[in-house]
């Protein structure tokens, strides 16, 4: 690190919050972006196989003339009339399945995740929110309690129930188990059953289809639809969680809960929704609209904001003009089969599991007892790659997995870098063993 960086991190240090994280020992110093590559005050340029918010690339000219041009126009809130905003709601509404098609905008995920398990618990007369275990969700007063990955199990509230997520390679119910689905959600409806004596009910099931923090989970076929037919049955509303698995994120589908072919009752977007612009959105039916508005008024002053829908709409012109959703089917195919063939070469990596252009690479020690490598290895991991100009995470429930989650602009002559470098670093690379423990709600 120069003598600059230094300075700026003292500088850093004193005036943020020490709750603020900074990935790596030695801080990447980044000043500009362009599609899947950003750039350090050196000009070191890095391969960024971690952000999923620059969804449609860093800087991409399009939007950011959108932003531009609307910016230099007018921006005012959603008390006034304005094309954009309606734009934007129709635009999601065309793409969304069933009757979702009545939005709340909001600016991130995290109010947009709080205020759906509120229009939950003032349609359904309930209390209990179900979630997975290790989840996140936000980070505000309501939607941090659902994060389970954020803090002590021990300060759980009574009317969050949480369940095991469908890790079908070292959860309770594993491969080769022909009934895993099946297994899985009966937890679900033993939740809802402790709710229900708890005399709080169950509002929701609150799912993210990729289950980022759970290290990116791909569940049994039949897991989400017997989830949710097991909580519609008690009263209670699935809120299909898209801020990490919607817009095309997983191939196939634009939407990650379209992989489980399930409707929800509510659907929540946030980060890659604008690109890098905070925008965000909570999709519900117009039923379910309605009867939220008899009992309460909802008002956001930047949501839907004309400047932020022109962003949202841009990003959703970018996907359709360049075919997105093909390049992250056909680029994460590739992907995968790549991440594959390493897996098979060297034993510390237990599994692969991903979909699309989002993949976790589950890092054992030995693949015999499927013993999660320290999460010091698995930074460590990160590192090495860091300084070879590739960035990727590390999330999962021990901390132990490798994330890889690109642009959708990333192209297989991007994934042939990928691997060449994670080739190299994994070869001859021999976990150390120490501290596994982390600070809870650690990502990086």
């Amino acid at each position: 690190m120069n003598t600059a960086d230094d300075q700026l991190r003292q500088r850093r240090s004193t005036s943020l919050a020490p709750s603020y994280q900074l990935f790596y020992d030695e801080p990447v110093h980044l000043v500009r972006g362009e599609g899947v590559w950003v750039y350090d005050t050196d000009g070191n340029r890095f391969l960024d196989c971690y952000n999923n918010v620059p969804s449609v690339g860093h800087a991409h000219p399009q939007v950011v003339a959108a932003l531009a041009a609307q910016a230099g126009l007018l921006n005012t809130h959603t008390r006034y009339l304005h094309e954009n905003v309606v734009d934007l709601a129709e635009r999601l509404g065309a793409i969304l399945p069933g009757d979702l098609n009545t939005c709340i905008f909001v600016c991130t995920g995290t109010e947009a995740n709080d205020l759906a398990v509120q229009i939950a618990r003032t349609v359904t007369g309930h209390h209990g929110v179900i979630v997975t275990e290790r989840s996140y969700h936000g980070n505000s007063d309501l939607v941090g309690k659902l994060s389970t990955d954020s803090y002590p199990a021990a300060e759980r509230p009574d009317w969050l129930g949480v369940v095991e997520p469908p890790n079908t390679y070292r959860g309770p119910f594993h491969v080769p188990d022909q009934d895993m689905g099946q297994k899985y959600a009966a937890l679900v409806g033993d939740a809802i059953a402790d709710l229900a004596d708890l005399g709080h009910g169950a509002a929701a099931m609150l799912v993210d289809t990729s289950w980022d923090s759970n290290g990116v989970l791909i569940a049994p076929d039949d897991y989400v639809s017997r989830s949710a037919e097991l909580i519609r049955a008690h009263g209670g509303l699935v809120i299909s969680d898209e801020v990490q698995s919607g817009y095309c994120r997983m191939g196939r589908h634009f939407w990650g809960h379209m992989h489980y072919g399930i409707v929800p009752d509510i659907v929540t977007i946030g980060k890659p929704m604008g690109a890098g612009h905070p925008v965000a959105a909570v999709v519900t039916t117009p039923e379910i609209a309605a009867a939220f508005a008899e009992r309460r008024n909802y008002f956001n002053t930047f949501g839907g904001n004309p400047v932020s829908a022109a962003v949202a709409l841009a990003v959703l012109d970018v996907i359709d003009d360049e075919q997105l959703l093909d390049n992250a089917t056909s680029t994460g195919a590739t992907l995968g089969l790549g991440l594959s063939e390493i897996a098979n070469r060297y034993e510390i990596v237990g599994t692969v599991q991903g979909r699309g252009l989002f993949w976790g690479l589950d890092m054992v020690n030995e693949q015999a007892t499927r013993q999660p490598i320290a999460y010091a290895d698995a930074k460590r991991i990160a590192t090495m790659l860091r300084h070879r100009g590739i960035l990727a995470g590390v999330t999962g429930r021990y901390s132990n997995v490798l994330k890889i989650r690109p642009p959708l602009v990333f192209e297989p002559e991007h994934v042939g870098i990928l691997l060449t470098e994670l080739d190299a670093v994994l070869d001859g690379f021999e976990p150390l063993g120490g501290d596994d423990a982390r600070a809870l709600g650690a990502e990086w």
